[in-house]
């Protein structure tokens, strides 16, 4: 797979100015799926769907720097907040062993939409690729940010149990695990604004989200994929560092891959300039 690769790295450098956004302007929507209230967030209109997938440490709301400039530049833009996030409420009686692909899957079929330009980051990513392996043909495209994958291999596993060690990576507080050093050190502004979604991401008294996929991922699994794929990571990523996002590059057909230079977990906050700038132009191709 390798060989047919189009691989292209860009460093972009992290802002040492605070960054503003624009709150998104579409209104919040529910959507009443199989066993859940699937809250979401549509921009309407006529241009082309881009699908936002939140990280595990945020809801919809955190795509502040996305919502305005990719409506901006003609999509129609969707974000929702998965099970166990945000708005989006389950009865006692729901199962845990939903698949979270599937509710991408309902509220894609709920807003009559047949295909669709994919963004997950970090856990958003996760669910991403089971979906891109079950629903190939709904993607105009598949964009990775920030993400693990879910692969399955032991192998894999193995190497991340030692790039975060348990229990000492989980008991880091989630700035220090999820944002670069660079940007925490020169953005304070943005890194209390991040900490302040990550805090009212999770309801309290909220059901844990089901962690069921419809696929057991694997390295071998991904060399299926077909879909126009954009990998992108961090420098300073304590999840994905450089040399792991190749690992999926080396197995993904028709994959890209970016660097953010000093970027740690969370490009799409972090450096959301770059970020952008490299989505649109990748989903403008597709």
């Amino acid at each position: 797979m390798a060989g047919t690769l189009a691989i292209s790295t860009l460093l972009f450098h992290a802002s040492s100015e605070a960054q503003t956004t624009t709150a998104p302007s579409a209104p919040r929507a529910f959507a009443d799926l199989a066993g859940v209230r699937l809250s979401y967030i549509d921009t309407g209109g006529t241009g082309v769907p881009v699908v936002l997938m939140h990280a595990a440490t945020g809801s919809s709301r955190v795509w502040e720097y996305q919502l305005p400039a990719f409506t901006a530049a003609g999509f129609r833009v969707i974000a929702y907040d998965r099970r166990g996030y945000g708005d989006t409420t389950m009865p006692a009686s729901a199962s845990q062993s939903h698949a979270a692909a599937d509710d991408l899957e309902g509220l894609m079929t709920y807003l009559r939409i047949d295909r669709f330009h994919l963004v997950g980051t970090a856990a958003g990513g996760i669910v991403a690729i089971d979906y891109a392996l079950s629903f190939p043909a709904r993607l105009r495209s598949l964009v990775i940010a920030n993400s693990i994958g879910g692969v399955q291999d032991e192998e894999y596993l193995a190497l991340g149990r030692r790039l975060r060690p348990s229990p000492q990576f989980d008991a880091l507080p989630p700035d220090v695990r999820e944002l670069g050093p660079s940007y925490r050190a020169a953005n304070p502004d943005g890194t209390r604004r991040w900490l302040d979604l990550e805090r009212v991401s999770r309801p309290e008294g909220a059901r844990p989200p089901p962690s069921t996929s419809r696929n057991k991922v694997t390295f071998a699994l991904l060399e299926t994929l077909s879909v126009p794929t954009l990998l992108l990571t961090g420098g300073a990523d304590l999840y994905m560092p450089p040399p792991v996002l190749q690992l999926f590059v080396a197995r993904i057909r028709n994959a890209q891959s970016i660097v953010f230079h000093g970027v740690g977990h969370s490009a799409y906050w972090e450096q959301p300039e770059g970020f952008n700038q490299a989505v649109l132009a990748f989903v403008r191709k597709h």
